[in-house]
């Protein structure tokens, strides 16, 4: 909760916020307590994973994989945040990497996808690092800040990456 507190005006601008139920209703944010809390249900029901991100022993962020989904979708989609201070570190591009391959690897899904904002720069280089395929805009596709916002669509399969995602992010690191 700290690291999200001195962070808040760092990720504001990013948060998925509630369309309310009723007409003429605001949106709202859940609280950290509250989205730890559904966070931990979905992950029971099995639909949900979420990973806490460290860096040198500290908490630096956290992953979501999420809609996992089997049958003949064999899908999820991850979702982050970073606090600003471990920010364009190679953190998150790292942690997308490790997360898609345990989906792909350990969990046998076929496809992963990544959901940003087209003004979200930072986020969209994580995507651009790892070399997801940009299938392009949704719009209107998550509320956020109380408004229905665009987002651009980023995927990847389980064929592009038959030695994994880590494997292809680590070497693009190393040739620079």
């Amino acid at each position: 909760m700290r690291l999200r507190s001195e962070n808040a005006a760092w990720l504001e601008p990013w948060e998925a916020t509630s369309p309310g139920t009723g007409h003429g209703q605001q949106g709202t944010v859940a609280t950290f307590g509250e989205y730890v809390r559904a966070l931990s249900a979905q992950a029971r029901a099995g639909t949900t994973l979420p990973f806490a991100v460290e860096l040198d022993g500290a908490l630096v962020g956290q992953l979501t994989v999420a809609s996992i989904t089997y049958g003949s979708l064999c899908s999820a989609s991850i979702g982050y945040w970073i606090g600003r201070e471990a920010a364009g570190r190679g953190v998150i591009p790292t942690g997308v990497a490790m997360a898609v391959d345990y989906c792909f690897f350990v969990l046998g899904l076929h496809r992963m996808e990544v959901n940003i904002r087209p003004e979200n720069g930072p986020s969209l280089r994580v995507v651009e690092k790892l070399g997801l395929r940009d299938e392009g805009l949704r719009e209107r596709f998550l509320h956020i800040q109380g408004a229905w916002r665009d987002h651009r669509t980023f995927a990847i399969t389980s064929e592009e990456v038959p030695g994994g995602l880590l494997a292809r992010w680590q070497a693009t690191r190393d040739a620079i």
